[in-house]
């Protein structure tokens, strides 16, 4: 039996490290992210030009301009997420498969708005990337292209990093740098670690 880790945290967290270090680690990890870029140049960009025209380049979906055409409208919003998150799930189901038969003891789902969507409910423990309020905004706002508005209106659609925390069964706090990182993720695995079948394990 694999046990599922549903791994989350708001913008900046320091998210796509930890992932990171799960992979490092031996475990296999699906980056909900990464699904979603390669549904953009592949299966979901008909259906988003189909619903957003002007919105793809040569059958890839551009990310600005889809990001501009849906940006402040909740209801554009609902569509594009309509389309994308049926496609999103079926390779999670696939990963899973894989994960499965392989016999891994720990698998990861990787997803930016887990608690968001109800996601949680698919896994056997949360682990939330945290990181004080300042540290998260300094490494937002040195992004390219990255602005007060565009970071306050993804954060209105992210649950509060306090209520996140709350939800969680571990916590992995990136603020203190990345050895201590690494340390909390050996401490999830270890602490997981013989509950159902070959758990891998860190270090």
């Amino acid at each position: 039996m694999t046990f599922l880790l549903g791994l989350t945290g708001s913008i900046g967290m320091g998210k796509s490290t930890t992932s990171a270090m799960f992979r490092a680690a031996g475990v296999p990890v699906h980056d909900a992210d990464q699904a979603v870029h390669d549904l953009y140049a592949g299966a979901a960009a008909p259906q988003i030009e189909a619903a957003f025209p002007g919105t793809t380049t040569k059958g890839v979906v551009d990310r600005a301009r889809l990001s501009a055409a849906v940006l402040g409208r909740p209801e554009a919003l609902a569509k594009l997420e309509a389309i994308v998150h049926p496609l999103v799930r079926a390779e999670e189901q696939a990963f899973l498969e894989k994960a499965r038969k392989s016999g891994a003891g720990v698998a990861v789902l990787d997803v930016p708005l887990l608690l968001e969507t109800g996601g949680e409910a698919r896994c056997d423990a949360v682990v939330v990337v945290t990181a004080p309020a300042e540290v998260q905004r300094k490494r937002v706002l040195s992004r390219p292209g990255m602005s007060e508005e565009k970071l306050n209106a993804i954060l209105a659609r992210q649950m509060p990093d306090a209520e996140k925390r709350r939800r969680a069964h571990f916590l992995v706090d990136t603020s203190r740098g990345l050895v201590a990182a690494e340390h909390q993720v050996r401490s999830i695995l270890n602490a997981v670690a013989g509950r159902f079948g070959r758990t891998q394990r860190a270090g």
